[in-house]
């Protein structure tokens, strides 16, 4: 199970990303379209002036259940390990257990 302090850090990072989204979006529209560098400039200043953790890189899926961030599948939103204990409770239909 992850930290709680990191899972809600995630949540405040995801919400900046929705909230900064129109206006980085607007930014980038508006770098391609000016020709000359010294306004791309102003431009590209402006777009950093937004936070840090605004930025859609910053953001980790996590598992569901468990909030780990490493070794998810995006189907299921879940991580492999709990994943392939959901499988073979049958919890999951329409996959196929494999053990080796």
């Amino acid at each position: 199970m992850a930290k709680k302090s990191l899972i809600h850090w995630e949540r405040k990072r995801q919400k900046l990303k929705q909230k900064y989204h129109l206006i980085r979006r607007s930014s980038k529209k508006e770098i391609s379209k000016v020709p000359p560098l010294s306004e791309k400039w102003k431009i590209h200043g402006k777009l950093q002036s937004s936070p840090r953790n605004s930025a859609p890189t910053r953001l980790h899926q996590r598992c569901f259940s468990t909030g780990r961030p490493r070794a998810n599948y995006r189907d299921f939103g879940l991580s492999g390990h709990i994943l392939r204990e959901m499988v073979h409770a049958c919890f999951l239909s329409g996959t196929t257990r494999s053990s080796w």
